[in-house]
C-alpha cells in the first residue's frame, strides 16, 4: 500500500464499460478501487451500461449504496460514482466515448473488459510508464488469442499507414493530451485502439500473464457489431482498399497485355483467329481493368465520406444516474 503522503495528487476518472457483468461487478471493484485509493488522491468512477439484460445495474447499486461493511467504507469514501444508460445497445465503443466524454480527469482510465485476470500492480504500472514519456499506455493479454482476432490484427498492422501497432488490449489509460488530440481528429471515432495509435503521440503496451477470471460471454449482437467494426477499421485506418484495387487491376492489365501481344502476334501468324474476337476481348479486358480500377476507390471514398457526413451522432445516451452512498 501506498502511504497517503506519496498518493499522486492528479485526479483521475475512471471509465468501465458493463454489458451483462453481474457475476463480475464485485471481483473487479474489489481490486480496481483498492488500488485507485491506495494511490491516487482524487478519482472518479463513470460506468457505462450498454443496455445490460440481466441485472447488472442493480447488482453495480447494491456494490456501491448498499450497507457498509467492515473494510469496505474505505474503498469508495469520497470517490465519485455515475453510470451512462445507453438508449440501447451501441457497442463497446460508442459507449466508451460517451464515457470518456463525460471524464473530466486528468488522466483517463479506459476498462474494456472488466475481467480482473492480472494482479492489481499493473494499474498503477500504466500510470508510471506514462509518465516517463507516453501519452497513452495499454495493458494486454499475453499469449494466444482468437484466430479471427490474430488474422485482423495481422492484417491491420500490415496495411496501417501507422507506425504504432494494435493488438488485444484489456485497459489503458490516456493523457489529457491525448485526449484533447484525438477530439480535434475528428468527432467520429469509430474504433479507439486505432485512433489512439494514428493520433501522432507516443503510446506502449504493457503484457500481462493472465491469471484467469471470468471472461465475458460474447452474444451474436456483440460479434456482428465487432465485425462490423473491423471492416470500418480497414477502410478508415488502412490502404487495404488500394491495394486490393491494384491487385485486381495488375491482373486486367496483364491479361490485357496478353491480348496486345496475341493480336501483334497472330498477324504475322498463318493460323487466324475468328474474326472479331481478339478486338472484342481486348476491349472486353482493358474495360475491365479500368473499371475495377476507378470502382474501389470510389467505393472507399464514398464509404467513408458518407460516414463523416451522416454519422455526427455518435450514440445516444438514456440518461445519467449518480450513486449516493448509505
Amino acid at each position: 500500500m501506498v502511504g497517503a503522503d506519496k498518493k499522486e495528487n492528479k485526479f483521475v476518472s475512471v471509465v468501465v464499460y458493463l454489458h451483462n457483468d453481474r457475476e463480475r461487478i464485485a471481483p473487479f471493484f474489489d481490486m480496481a478501487l483498492r488500488m485507485f485509493k491506495e494511490n491516487f488522491e482524487k478519482y472518479e468512477v463513470i460506468c457505462v451500461n450498454d443496455a445490460s439484460q440481466d441485472d447488472s445495474v442493480e447488482v453495480l447499486k447494491d456494490y456501491f449504496s448498499g450497507p457498509m461493511s467492515e473494510g469496505k467504507e474505505f474503498l469508495w469514501s469520497g470517490c465519485m460514482i455515475n453510470v451512462i444508460h445507453m438508449s440501447y445497445f451501441q457497442g463497446l465503443e460508442a459507449s466508451m466515448n460517451a464515457g470518456r466524454d463525460m471524464a473530466i480527469g486528468d488522466f483517463v482510465y479506459e476498462f474494456d473488459d472488466i475481467n480482473p485476470d492480472y494482479s492489481p500492480q499493473l494499474i498503477r504500472d500504466v500510470y508510471d510508464k506514462m509518465l516517463s514519456g507516453y501519452d497513452i499506455v495499454s495493458a494486454g493479454r499475453r499469449g494466444r488469442t482468437k484466430l479471427s482476432s490474430g488474422l485482423f490484427y495481422l492484417f491491420y498492422n500490415m496495411t496501417s499507414k501507422s507506425r504504432n501497432r494494435i493488438g488485444p488490449e484489456t485497459f489503458r489509460i490516456l493523457s489529457r493530451r491525448a485526449i484533447n488530440r484525438v477530439m480535434s481528429m475528428g468527432q467520429y471515432i469509430p474504433y479507439r485502439k486505432a485512433v489512439y495509435g494514428n493520433c501522432g503521440l507516443k503510446t506502449y503496451t504493457i503484457s500481462y500473464e493472465s491469471q484467469g477470471g471470468t471472461k465475458r460471454h460474447k452474444s451474436k449482437t456483440d460479434r456482428r457489431e465487432r465485425t462490423s467494426l473491423a471492416m470500418d477499421s480497414f477502410i478508415y485506418f488502412t490502404d487495404v482498399l488500394e491495394r486490393m484495387s491494384l491487385a485486381v487491376s495488375s491482373v486486367f492489365l496483364i491479361f490485357t497485355l496478353g491480348v496486345i501481344v496475341y493480336i501483334i502476334s497472330s498477324v504475322f501468324s498463318e493460323s487466324k483467329p475468328v474474326e472479331g474476337w481478339l478486338s472484342t476481348m481486348g476491349f472486353l479486358s482493358l474495360g475491365f481493368f479500368g473499371v475495377f480500377s476507378l470502382l474501389t476507390f470510389i467505393m472507399k471514398y464514398l464509404s467513408v465520406m458518407l460516414s463523416l457526413i451522416f454519422k455526427h451522432q455518435r450514440y445516444l445516451i438514456e440518461g445519467v444516474e449518480k450513486i449516493s452512498q448509505k
